[in-house]
């Protein structure tokens, strides 16, 4: 489920939002704001990336990069956008538009990438999560009108049993909540003229909100609306229309987010997957979608690509972690609800067959059906030296305590993690105090590395830029890094990459503020205990890996030599 975190979210029948922690402008206006995420800790004491230093360390040394392809397996592209179409991976091979397989490879026109959730009749847009397909799968089966044939099937398959009840009790949860949520959203968005007629057309400001005398319950719900509003500063001081206006896009967004749950991923009536004409139970197909990179919503794939490969587009400042070197591959696999295990397998396999170095999956669910296929395309991908960056989640949840696939580890109870080209990413925060965001999972054995993941400014469709938050933000600032050390050093194998990275993060040891474990701080939280830094892996790398097979390069030309010259 591509879960990221729209800007403003009622909690408890109030509004949280999301506030800046180095400013008091307009996060729109804001430039520091926009490119926090690449700042040196060293120098400014936010935990950003070193992204620039990084570039000249690289340079300095006299290497020259190359390009670097980078999937992005995800809700769709906008490959337009003007901060991406220059960065964008093309299959030299295909001709685009001629309605032919050029390159013989079982894909039709895929010039940019493909697409596994498309079909002829349409895009699957909102699909139900993996927790509602697995109760219509099996329900019958081990809950049917036959107690004897239900407890018959239920040992015959214990662990597809288990998953069942995981999905039950999850689904019976979660999909009373989305429902509530819909419908407290929809009862707030009636009342917004009841809560800016508060402020007796005046502007939004503490004296206006101080001179509000509550009359009703209500009315005292709604101040206090007003003065949390207060404290964004995209707001503050505007007219009342104004405040009116902002309310109204902030409920559209909140509607846009339940009411897909409410309606669609928690609904055992619904099913989509037709539009897409495969053979659904043929986990080994292939050879399915089409070439439509963008899909219906691609807000959170182009956001994710911008913080890969972004470039600076007229008056924005936004740029990509790896924008001088990395090229975007798209491959659409996410809908607006749980992503299926054939597809991710599907997407990976094209991914590494056609170039792809490093492949982000901002991404992850509760239960996986299909999770041996995502491993054998995982395996394949580490047999093939490509780099596998996910995030870890934004429950806020312990990883050991929580399934969170695709994962790799095959069961929570194991040691190590069983490939070696899987980096698990959390998200941190530009807050020193608050440095874990509140919503990423977290644990010290199944998180590799934090990486920047609240108030991240990046590309979205429609040709704009947005705000957003989540683990999914975070997966792609190091991918991003990882192009980067990938173009000037491409030798690297995929665990040398997470060792760089892992070896070389900036620690803290703030409070990781986890309810379970009040005392545990964030250098606990995860393998590594830090935020990468790039530019200390691209030293580590270059000191630890390329100088050394740079010399053994040396002496086997020089051995090739002798023996030329017997």
């Amino acid at each position: 489920m591509k879960k990221l975190f729209i800007s403003a979210l009622f909690l408890s029948g109030f509004l949280s939002f999301a506030q800046t922690a180095v400013s008091t402008l307009d996060p729109m206006q804001d430039k520091d704001l926009m490119t926090w995420y690449h700042k040196d800790f060293a120098t400014s004491k936010v935990y950003g990336v070193n992204t620039a230093n990084a570039y000249k360390f690289l340079e300095s040394k006299g290497l020259k990069p190359k390009k670097v392809v980078v999937a992005v397996l995800d809700s769709g592209v906008q490959v337009d956008h003007p901060a991406l179409k220059n960065n964008l991976w093309t299959n030299s091979n295909e001709i685009p538009g001629n309605g032919k397989d050029d390159d013989k490879n079982g894909y039709i026109d895929d010039v940019n990438g493909w697409d596994f959730i498309g079909g002829k009749d349409g895009e699957v847009g909102v699909d139900n999560l993996e927790i509602t397909r697995v109760i219509r799968q099996y329900k019958n089966i081990f809950e049917g009108s036959e107690t004897a044939k239900n407890k018959a099937n239920q040992a015959k398959m214990p662990e597809e049993f288990a998953m069942y009840l995981r999905s039950k009790d999850l689904f019976t949860k979660k999909s009373v909540d989305a429902k509530q949520q819909y419908e407290f959203y929809s009862n707030f968005s009636k009342a917004i003229p009841s809560v800016v007629a508060l402020l007796n057309g005046k502007n939004l400001t503490a004296e206006s909100i101080a001179a509000i005398k509550p009359v009703t319950p209500d009315d005292v719900r709604y101040s206090q609306i007003l003065s949390q509003i207060l404290n964004d500063p995209s707001v503050a001081g505007k007219s009342s229309q104004e405040v009116q206006t902002y309310l109204q896009a902030q409920m559209k967004e909140a509607l846009d987010y339940y009411e897909p749950q409410a309606t669609k991923q928690y609904n055992l009536g619904f099913d989509p997957r037709s539009i897409v004409g495969d053979d659904y139970a043929n986990i080994n197909e292939k050879y399915y979608g089409n070439n439509h990179y963008e899909g219906p919503d691609a807000l959170h794939g182009t956001h994710v690509a911008g913080i890969i490969a972004g470039q600076p587009n007229d008056s924005e400042i936004q740029y990509g972690v790896g924008s001088k070197v990395a090229k975007i591959m798209t491959i659409r696999a996410v809908p607006d609800g749980d992503e299926r295990d054939k597809d991710i397998a599907n997407g990976i396999f094209y991914a590494v067959n056609n170039g792809a170095k490093i492949v982000n999956m901002s991404f992850g669910k509760s239960v996986s059906p299909g999770k041996e296929k995502v491993w054998e395309a995982f395996k394949y991908a580490q047999d093939k030296g490509v780099l596998l960056v996910h995030a870890a989640g934004n429950d806020n949840d312990d990883l050991e305590k929580e399934d969170n696939y695709p994962t790799n580890f095959k069961k929570q109870t194991d040691e190590k993690a069983f490939l070696n080209n899987v980096i698990t990413v959390g998200a941190s925060t530009n807050d020193n105090a608050h440095l874990r965001a509140d919503f990423s999972n977290y644990n010290g054995k199944m998180v590799d590395v934090f990486a920047p993941g609240k108030e991240i400014y990046s590309s979205v469709a429609g040709s704009k830029y947005q705000y957003l938050a989540g683990t999914s933000m975070a997966s792609p600032v190091v991918a991003g890094s990882a192009a980067i050390l990938l173009a000037y050093m491409p030798n690297l194998t995929p665990a040398q990459l997470i060792e760089s990275f892992e070896k070389t993060v900036n620690k803290s040891t703030v409070n990781a503020e986890i309810k379970d474990a009040p005392e545990e701080t964030f250098d606990k939280v995860s393998v590594s205990g830090g935020v990468i830094d790039t530019y200390k892996a691209a030293v580590y790398a270059y000191d630890n890996f390329y100088k050394k097979s740079s010399v053994k390069t040396s002496v086997k030309k020089v051995k090739a030599k002798k023996k030329v010259k017997k």
